[in-house]
C-alpha cells in the first residue's frame, strides 16, 4: 500500500517521527542556549533544524520526491561537515591545558594536551594525534542533512502544494 505522496505508510511513520524528533529537540535546543556563548549561532543552528522538522512533518504541505531530496540531504551532510573542518577552535583552560577543535557546528574532531606551561601544552597538543567524537560527528552530520532538505526545498520551491 503507498500512500498520496508515494511513500509506504513505514516511510510516512518514519518521517513523522524523525521530524517530531527534530522539531522537538530543535526548539529545546533554542531553549536551553538562549543566553549561551554562542548568541547567534546556537539559535541559528536550533533554527535550521526547527525548519527541518516542520518540512519532515508537513508532507502534504511541501511535495519533495524522495530520491533527489535524498541525494542533496545526503550531499549536504558530506559537504557541510567536511566544510566544518575548516574551523579551527582553540581554547586555554585550567592550569596549562591547551585544547584544539574542528567542526561546526559540533566540534568532532579535536587533540588536547597539558603541560607545566601554556606555551609548552600548546606545542604538545599540535604533536598529538587527532581524536573523533563520534557523537558530535553524528550530530554534524544530522545537521547538514537537515540543512541540505532545506536547500533542496527552496529548490523544489515552484512544486509546492496549495
Amino acid at each position: 500500500m503507498r500512500t498520496t505522496a508515494g511513500h509506504t505508510p513505514a516511510m510516512t511513520a518514519l518521517r513523522t517521527v524523525v521530524g517530531a524528533l527534530t522539531l522537538v529537540g530543535a526548539l529545546t535546543w533554542i531553549l536551553l542556549n538562549l543566553h549561551g556563548p554562542a548568541p547567534v549561532a546556537d539559535p541559528a543552528v536550533g533554527l535550521v533544524l526547527a525548519a527541518g522538522g516542520l518540512v519532515l512533518l508537513m508532507p502534504h504541505r511541501v511535495g519533495l520526491p524522495l530520491v533527489p531530496v535524498g541525494l542533496v540531504a545526503a550531499a549536504g551532510a558530506v559537504v557541510g561537515t567536511a566544510a566544518g573542518l575548516l574551523l579551527l577552535t582553540t581554547q586555554i583552560g585550567g592550569m596549562f591545558a591547551y585544547a584544539m577543535s574542528r567542526g561546526w557546528p559540533y566540534a568532532w574532531l579535536g587533540r588536547t594536551a597539558t603541560a607545566d606551561t601554556t606555551a609548552a601544552a600548546r606545542a604538545l597538543a599540535e604533536r598529538s594525534a587527532w581524536h573523533f567524537d563520534v557523537i558530535n560527528l553524528l550530530a554534524d552530520l544530522y545537521f547538514w542533512g537537515i540543512a541540505g532538505l532545506l536547500v533542496a526545498v527552496v529548490l523544489n520551491k515552484g512544486r509546492f502544494r496549495t
